[in-house]
């Protein structure tokens, strides 16, 4: 690992935007993690044997992160992490979100359908081979050379190993390719989740800020052969009270951050993407509370739909806000004036690499033009949030029978890269899932999506003939939720078996819609992908070639869904907006409940309020660089004891996606002593107080 140099020192003021470097940016992977610069800005003694323990200890849960805190393969991770695996366990009779799921022995806990946990085992470069692989070509053409070498290596490295999943992940924006190899779990079983209220606690008014006062934790189990998984390597439960200024680690997987993006690509995202993204979420958000003030039954099934698309709205609500600040904008533009100052002193280097922020200005345009047909009918932009199908999982089930038999009617090498043979095990248990089905909340679903979709591609589009024909969006999506019978699993396992003779002679409506979409929705993706995905990729790995012969390449690359290390301290913030110390208590949950929604406390937890030291440490902030995804993320310290699981950031913090501000940048966390004060004094979870050596 090199020193970082001045050069270096620079490029991280570049990357992140133009925003003044901090010690504490950057969401770090395990292989190019700066031990030294940590070490010496926390004053902490950390190693590379500490890295691969906090590695092996981190777990991927779904769209979440996790950590192993017992031999057994016990794991905690957010409440709001389980919250898809409680509903679908739970019904209107037997709520697990309102009464808290707490079995009293490890047979009594239950399986979570389709949960998968992963663990990052191994991480190789591959760069020279994907370069090799679009040399020379252009348009879809190279997306598809890049897309079929990817599945190669993936096939190579793991094969039909059901226990292990490869990944070629793409870093520096195509800069650099790396094949990250995952030791899978596919039976993954709910160990402990609180009542939703004591998770919660503040609900939308509170989201997104500090103070908190959320017990927003959960366990799950990894379990192999039907028995509890041996984890020997496992974060230490630390359950004593926080100290301020204490140095952190958080390990987990963030979703997706845009510092790399040029400023020409970000005026798209701020112009185009987010406006469009915003006005869709704003109008589902409406539907879905419309839909569950109804009736109690609509209640129950929109509750975690609503939590889930007020997070989002709120997410891109805090985004946009940074990208309209003009000081924010300029502090990334006086960095990317910088960047290209430094490229230009250089003849031989603006020989190699041309003009890369010229070709991606050019690309603009296009983007604009393409991207709601492209979000709407295909979706897998990588930079906006709308479903496809509106969310329907009926229809999302459909449309993977559909392409799926397809795909695999091809080899491996030409087909779409997420049926690759490499990735059909996830693709198949995602699929044969049982999950509970509710077709009131399908047919909403479905129905907005094609409102929404009239709206924005207008009427006239040739395309909606296709989608609606005749009818209205309120009488096609009644139909096909009504008639179809995919939300049997053994009906999607047979199709799915039965190939695409079993798909084509099908009479389910909702296959025969998907079949007719087929062609439209393919002359959309390939469209995208000639005319913005191949000419992006390649002058992103020409940007990324820039910046490395400018700072090197010991700098942090975007987030994308993979493990990362970052680290900060636990601290307040005393900026406009952000004053606070970093805790919050049980006694500071008692003086905030008003006993209304959303500041209601929890029944259980109210019941247990005489056994529970008021002084306790419920949440806490720190100055770590996370970002969605990161939820669940365990916060370590130095001696590799788990004190806490990120669960929350601040509204200002969502400028993260696009830089990174210590003033600003707050993590929130549940402390480990707030969790086992749960566990213990609530809801009577002395087996797992137990089992995390807690004396």
């Amino acid at each position: 690992m090199r020193h970082l140099t001045p050069a270096l020192a620079a490029a991280l003021l570049t990357l992140a935007g133009g925003s003044a470097a901090q010690a504490e940016e950057g969401m770090w992977t395990f292989d190019n993690f700066p031990i030294a610069r940590a070490n010496a800005t926390l004053g902490t003694n950390i190693d590379q044997a500490w890295l691969d323990r906090v590695r092996l200890s981190s777990v991927k849960f779904g769209g979440c992160s996790a950590g192993i805190v017992s031999a057994e393969g016990l794991v905690m991770t957010n409440n709001h992490c389980v919250a898809t695996c409680v509903a679908n366990l739970s019904t209107q009779a037997v709520n697990y979100a309102e009464t808290g799921f707490a079995p009293r022995s490890r047979e009594d806990e239950l399986k979570c359908p389709g949960g998968t946990a992963e663990i990052l085992t191994d991480i190789a470069d591959v760069t020279e081979r994907m370069h090799a692989a679009g040399a020379g070509l252009e348009g879809q053409a190279f997306t598809r050379a890049r897309d079929a070498e990817a599945g190669r290596i993936e096939q190579e490295a793991c094969g039909g190993d059901a226990g292990r999943r490869c990944q070629v992940v793409s870093l520096y924006r195509g800069g650099q390719f790396k094949l990250y190899t995952y030791k899978k779990y596919s039976d993954v079983r709910l160990a402990w989740a609180p009542e939703d209220r004591a998770a919660t606690f503040g609900g939308d008014l509170d989201n997104f800020s500090f103070p908190r006062f959320a017990i927003d934790a959960a366990f799950i189990r990894l379990y192999e052969n039907d028995a509890p998984a041996a984890t020997p390597t496992h974060f230490r439960w630390n359950a004593d009270k926080p100290v301020e200024g204490t140095p952190v680690f958080v390990s987990g997987s963030p979703g997706a951050t845009q510092r790399l993006l040029t400023q020409d690509q970000l005026f798209t995202v701020r112009d185009v993407v987010l406006p469009m993204d915003q006005l869709l979420a704003s109008e589902l958000r409406g539907r879905l509370i419309r839909f569950s003030e109804e009736s109690e039954e609509n209640a129950f099934i929109a509750m975690d739909p609503i939590s889930g698309i007020e997070n989002t709205y709120k997410r891109g609500r805090g985004r946009m806000a940074a990208l309209i600040d003009s000081q924010f904008m300029a502090t990334r533009a006086a960095g990317e004036a910088d960047f290209r100052r430094r490229v230009a002193a250089d003849a031989a280097l603006t020989t190699r690499i041309g003009d890369p922020w010229g070709e991606l200005g050019a690309v603009q345009p296009v983007l604009r033009e393409l991207y709601p047909a492209m979000a709407l009918l295909e979706g897998g932009t990588g930079v906006g949030t709308t479903p496809v199908g509106g969310g329907s999982q009926l229809f999302l089930w459909a449309r993977t029978l559909v392409r799926g038999a397809q795909e695999r009617a091809k080899p491996s090498a030409g087909r779409l890269p997420e049926y690759a043979d490499s990735r059909l095990a996830a693709v198949q248990s995602g699929l044969f899932a049982e999950r509970p089905v509710y077709p009131s909340l399908e047919q909403l679903r479905l129905e907005w999506w094609l409102s929404k979709t009239r709206e924005w591609l207008t009427v006239d589009d040739p395309r909606m003939g296709v989608l609606l024909g005749v009818e209205s969006p309120e009488s096609r999506s009644a139909r096909l939720v009504e008639a179809t019978t995919l939300g049997d699993s053994t009906v999607r396992r047979a199709l799915w078996e039965g190939g695409l003779a079993a798909i084509e002679a099908s009479d389910d409506p909702l296959i025969r819609y998907l079949l007719t979409l087929q062609e439209p929705t393919r002359a959309v993706r390939s469209d995208w992908e000639a005319r913005v995905e191949a000419p992006t990729a390649r002058a992103s790995e020409q940007l990324a070639a820039a910046r490395f012969a400018a700072y090197g390449d010991s700098v942090y690359p975007d987030a994308t869904g993979t493990l990362r290390l970052t680290y900060g301290r636990i601290e307040g913030t005393d900026v406009p907006g952000q004053r606070w110390g970093p805790f919050t208590t049980f006694d500071g949950l008692w003086a905030r409940a008003t006993g209304a929604a959303p500041f209601n406390v929890a029944p259980k937890l109210l019941a247990a309020r005489g056994r529970i030291d008021g002084d306790t440490v419920m949440n806490m902030a720190v100055s770590s660089d996370t970002i969605g995804g990161s939820s669940g993320s365990p916060v370590v310290n130095e001696a590799g004891e788990i004190l806490g699981a990120n669960f929350d950031s601040t509204v200002l913090t969502q400028r993260n996606a696009y830089g990174y501000d210590v003033k600003v940048n707050r993590s929130v966390i549940v402390t480990t002593g707030a969790v086992t004060t749960a566990l213990r004094d609530v809801y009577g979870m002395e087996r797992l107080v137990e089992e995390l050596g807690v004396r």
